[in-house]
């Protein structure tokens, strides 16, 4: 990486960190997730069809209406005002060091992998039927946890790119193999670069809009309904649903907090702050055709 003499030691020592971030090394738990996965998704795909069509009919309808998951830009603004920084608006926010933000941000990872272990066990003991609502609201409670990440680092999830930017974030803690990873990354950067750049956002038409939320909705959802139907086994399903919700949870929130702090840094440094560890997309859902992915052998 070319150093960058701008940044602060701790700004240079989390960028270090956040591009070790996109190529780690697969957890235990993430491989036991992997292997878990691959009967469950070879054996019950003919019930994904009418599970899942609900649960993405809630998933569609959060992302269409953003007030139920952005968070007050004022509310940010006054925890920054509390802790001593001089902060009128989200562009006060550069004139931060990376550290103050994070120092302000906190455990909000914590937060929300606790909702998700609740709402989780809750659903999770209802079985099969209890998939249908946990999906959504799983989707839901990360869709507000996107939103909270990216307030605090500046960034307007009212914004048409920002919600696309949220929705891929989704896409990219969902994905079960490296070439769906790889497609997510694709759109974060491409997103994340032309913002940076201060590129013109050409704003899509509403139809066009809704139909590229919907596909990707409808992948997430797929994906999430796949991992979860360990739930149907009487017992487990507490257990499961209420690990695999914070697990995914961690995961989105890992991937908001470190894709928004190098957001941050690159509107302060400039675009080249964002590793391409893939090139940046060209369509702006590639890789979401049905979420059918195989998990890998």
């Amino acid at each position: 990486m070319t150093e960058i003499f701008e940044l602060s030691d701790y700004e240079k020592r989390a960028l270090q960190e956040i591009h070790d971030w996109k190529t780690p090394e697969l957890t235990w738990f993430g491989q036991a997730m992997r292997t878990v996965d691959w009967p469950i998704s070879k054996a019950a795909d003919y019930a994904v069809g009418e599970v899942v069509g609900k649960a993405v009919g809630g998933v569609v309808s959060v992302c269409n209406n953003a007030a139920q998951w952005s968070v007050k830009q004022e509310a940010i603004i006054d925890e920054f005002r509390k802790a001593g920084h001089d902060v009128r608006s989200p562009s006060d926010l550069e004139s931060l060091d990376l550290e103050d933000i994070d120092r302000v941000v906190g455990y909000l990872g914590l937060k929300y992998k606790g909702l998700a272990s609740v709402e989780g066990a809750t659903t999770g003991a209802m079985g099969l039927a209890g998939i249908a609502l946990d999906v959504p609201a799983v989707v839901t409670l990360n869709l507000r946890a996107i939103g909270e990440y990216a307030t605090y680092y500046g960034f307007d999830v009212r914004l048409q790119q920002e919600r696309l930017f949220s929705m891929h974030v989704l896409g990219l803690a969902s994905s079960p193999k490296d070439a769906a990873k790889v497609a997510a990354m694709a759109e974060l950067v491409r997103i994340g670069k032309d913002a940076a750049l201060k590129k013109t956002w050409n704003v899509l038409e509403e139809h066009a809009f809704v139909q590229l939320i919907q596909k990707i909705a409808k992948s997430v959802g797929i994906r999430l309904t796949k991992a979860k139907l360990a739930q149907v086994v009487p017992v487990l399903g507490a257990v499961v649903g209420s690990g695999f919700n914070v697990y995914y949870t961690a995961r989105v929130c890992d991937a908001a907090y470190n894709l928004y702090r190098e957001r941050y840094l690159a509107n302060k440094y400039g675009a080249d702050v964002i590793e391409s560890t893939v090139q940046a997309a060209e369509d702006l859902a590639d890789g979401y055709e049905d979420g059918n992915e195989v998990i890998p052998e």
